[in-house]
């Protein structure tokens, strides 16, 4: 709030507030200040400075702090990652900095994130080598020389490793009885015997040991569908020592299974009540030694594990599986799901394309947040365009430069003397920025406070500019005893004529009002007018929580806006896919998307099959997914964006009412048909002509013959009609002719015979 706002005293929360000390007015409001001048007469001491400054206090004695920053290192960004001491490699600016805080006045700093080229990569592929996957076993044999020459491409340094996973090796999980301690499935030979995690190769830049290592492994044996998998995550996250990872290097984890996992509490049915402790349990053998004796890890320690060691998981898994494990990375920062083929033959691309998502995208997460901060963010992406609520900007490319403005709002003063702190670090990046916070909540009149001061008549401590009386004496100088009640002036205790004395909520001595205390909190004001409890409640919590309740009114922390404070500003939760909020069809409302567009529904308005442009949204996810053409397959967001289920058929049927019929064109001039549906389940599903329609081409020389045939045929046709309307014609005038010579015949008889004949001669000459 500036200075200007709430001139009216009535509506002055610093001058309604019970502000009986310099610090109790500081946190009344973070616009409220205090003056410490002697002689002063004034309402309160407790106002905004430039109603201060125009009673007569003067500068020197205005007490009102302002929070701000200062940056403590600040080294510049790098450009790349290799050519240079990878210690020296910097991708976040700044990388210490400094806040002062006054509750409730926001301070804001800039983080410039920059992802370098040519940054080494650490990939440890774990991979479930229960009997199902044998296939799978047998497509990696060579995986490592080919994968390293791909990975190549993207980075001059490269390290591999290897590490397999099946299940505990405890009832009923595994096969126990004896008979199959030596090979759970005697059908197969080469089935060894259980195991919960093994690490199999140290992260080395030696491909040809990861291909030697992987032909030495066989499958084996569990008897449930899920898998361990979790446990051996975790293993592979925390060891990191024997794993190998290094501190200034992307870490990338692949899970390759064609199963669900087992999840926390499931270790129960085994009789393991002890929940995993986040250590690491690899033996001499590089064995899992802890599998049979705690449960499996939950989300929650999953999750900060792998963001504590700045790993990236993949989850390269089977179509069958894919929604569950999408799920999963919802709830688990920094992981991403890829869709594995039966056989794990598109293992390679499926990496490159994690890789390549994972780099092009920036997300910030803090640590060690104190309870009492609020944190607002807003993303500048490479299009420039601030996006509120957003901590995270997607479709970079390496090299680009993104900024997030962070607002930081103190709710609040902790003990006195106490520094507090937080790291504000991009999600799997090394790099962090370290932020300590000190509390603005003293006032520098206090260090002249003075105890039993004459200028409170002996009675009271004489502290920035007011007496603080000893109990049973009131008054501005002390100078009132406790119980003495001038009746005469009961109307200065209260607030306007007809009204009762102190609001009724407490009583008149020496001229001025002393509240009652109340159970529910504590009632203030000159008139004991105000308290901290008669705000607007959200499912019966003051304020949402998110606020400070001030006379009746509350003042909403940092994020929050509202009546009762129970609305959002973060709109990170209505970003979609794509980045857009609410996929453009509808507006981010206390967190939440609202769809304005008609037909648009989901969490962020994404699906929308009777939207004008849902034919133009699906054609991206047909040409990049079924022919690797089209805007996304550029930027490699394909495998992101497009996460529809995408069915070919020879044929494709249109008579459905439920679903959308699109058609467009393809750069060949052919006719691309598939249509759009949405499921009950919330699976959107594309069902595509495997081939685009194409007219076939006519051959020149049939053109041709075609062309010409088509002239003689008409030549003829018309040479044919002339020769029937001549004959026609010529019929007609002989019939013509026989008439007349029959009757020149008849007058033959009535002329001499030289006549008829001269006539004769004259008909056949005219005739010819």
């Amino acid at each position: 709030c500036g200075e200007n706002v709430h001139k009216d005293l009535s509506l002055n929360v610093c001058t309604s507030g019970s502000a009986t000390s310099c610090e109790e007015c500081l946190l009344i409001h973070p616009s409220c200040a205090w003056c410490a001048q002697e002689v002063l007469t004034l309402n309160s001491r407790c106002d905004f400075s430039q109603n201060l400054q125009k009673r007569g206090c003067d500068d020197p004695f205005i007490e009102n702090p302002r929070s701000g920053s200062s940056l403590l290192r600040s080294k510049p960004l790098s450009s790349k990652g290799s050519g240079v001491t990878q210690y020296d490699v910097i991708q976040i600016y700044p990388q210490k900095i400094s806040l002062s805080l006054r509750p409730g006045d926001q301070t804001s700093f800039e983080v410039q994130v920059r992802p370098v080229e040519d940054y080494p990569v650490d990939l440890y592929y774990l991979m479930d080598l229960s009997l199902s996957m044998k296939d799978d076993l047998d497509t990696i044999r060579n995986l490592g020389t080919k994968l390293a020459e791909e990975m190549r491409k993207l980075t001059s340094n490269f390290r591999l490793g290897f590490g397999s996973f099946v299940d505990k090796n405890i009832s009923p999980f595994s096969y126990t009885a004896p008979k199959y301690q030596d090979n759970p499935y005697k059908l197969f030979p080469n089935c060894v015997p259980t195991f919960g995690f093994r690490h199999l190769l140290s992260l080395t830049d030696k491909v040809d040991r990861f291909n030697e290592e992987v032909q030495k492994q066989l499958v084996s044996r569990n008897r449930d569908a899920p898998e361990g998998g979790f446990d051996a995550i975790l293993q592979a996250a925390v060891c990191k020592e024997k794993i190998g990872w290094r501190k200034e290097a992307y870490h990338l984890l692949v899970f390759a299974t064609d199963d669900v996992p087992h999840l926390a509490l499931d270790g129960k049915l085994g009789g393991l009540v002890h929940p995993h402790d986040g250590q690491c349990h690899l033996n001499d053998k590089n064995e899992y030694s802890a599998a049979n004796m705690m449960d499996y890890p939950s989300l929650a320690l999953l999750g900060e594990k792998l963001a504590e060691n700045n790993i990236f998981l993949i989850f390269a898994v089977t179509k069958r599986h894919y929604v569950l494990y999408k799920n999963l990375t919802a709830l688990i920062p920094g992981t991403t799901v890829e869709i594995l083929d039966q056989d794990s033959k598109n293992i390679i691309q499926l990496i490159v394309n994690a890789y390549n998502n994972i780099r092009s995208k920036v997300e910030l997460s803090v640590w060690d947040h104190p309870e009492d901060l609020n944190l607002a963010f807003t993303a500048t992406c490479q299009d420039g365009q601030p996006l509120t609520g957003l901590r995270k900007c997607a479709d970079l490319k390496i090299g680009d430069t993104v900024s997030f403005n962070i607002t930081v709002d103190a709710r609040g003063c902790p003990p006195k003397g106490t520094r507090k702190g937080f790291i504000i670090r991009p999600v799997g990046f090394k790099d962090r920025l370290e932020v300590s916070v000190d509390y603005r909540c003293d006032c520098s009149c206090t260090y002249y406070t003075k105890s039993n001061s004459s200028r409170c008549n002996s009675a009271g401590t004489y502290s920035c500019g007011m007496c603080h009386c000893e109990p049973g004496y009131l008054g501005a100088r002390c100078e009132c005893e406790e119980g003495e009640v001038d009746h005469q002036h009961l109307s200065a205790c209260r607030e306007a004529e007809g009204k009762q004395v102190c609001s009724g909520r407490g009583e008149c001595s020496c001229n001025q009002c002393l509240c009652y205390e109340s159970e529910f909190g504590k009632i203030y004001g000159t008139f004991c007018e105000c308290d901290d409890f008669s705000c607007a409640r959200h499912k019966g919590i003051l304020c949402s929580g998110h606020g400070e309740c001030h006379c009746g009114e509350c003042k909403c922390h940092a994020g929050y806006i509202g009546d009762n404070c129970n609305c959002s500003t973060e709109t990170a939760s209505c970003a979609s896919d794509d980045g857009k909020i609410c996929s453009g069809r509808g507006s981010c409302v206390c967190g939440r998307c609202q769809c304005t567009e008609p037909g648009a529904f989901g969490d962020t308005c994404e699906k929308c099959p009777t939207c004008p442009d849902a034919c133009g949204t699906k054609r991206e996810c047909i040409e990049c997914r079924l022919f690797n053409t089209g805007r996304l397959a550029d930027n490699q967001t394909c495998q992101r964006m497009c996460k529809d289920e995408i069915i070919t058929v020879e044929t494709l049927k249109t008579d459905d009412s439920n679903t959308v019929q699109c058609v467009y064109k393809t750069e060949n001039d052919c006719v691309m048909k598939f249509t759009y549906s949405e499921h009950a389940n919330g699976q959107s599903v594309l069902t595509a002509l495997k081939e685009p329609e194409c007219a076939v081409a006519p051959n020149a020389m049939t053109v041709l013959l075609a062309v010409v045939g088509s002239i003689l045929l008409m030549g003829i046709v018309l040479l044919a009609i002339w020769k029937l309307v001549i004959t026609i014609h010529d019929r007609r005038e002989f019939a013509r002719f026989q008439s007349a010579r029959s009757r020149a015949r008849y007058e033959m008889v009535r002329f001499d015979p030289s006549t008829a004949l001269r006539l004769i001669q004259m008909i056949e000459i005219i005739y010819l």
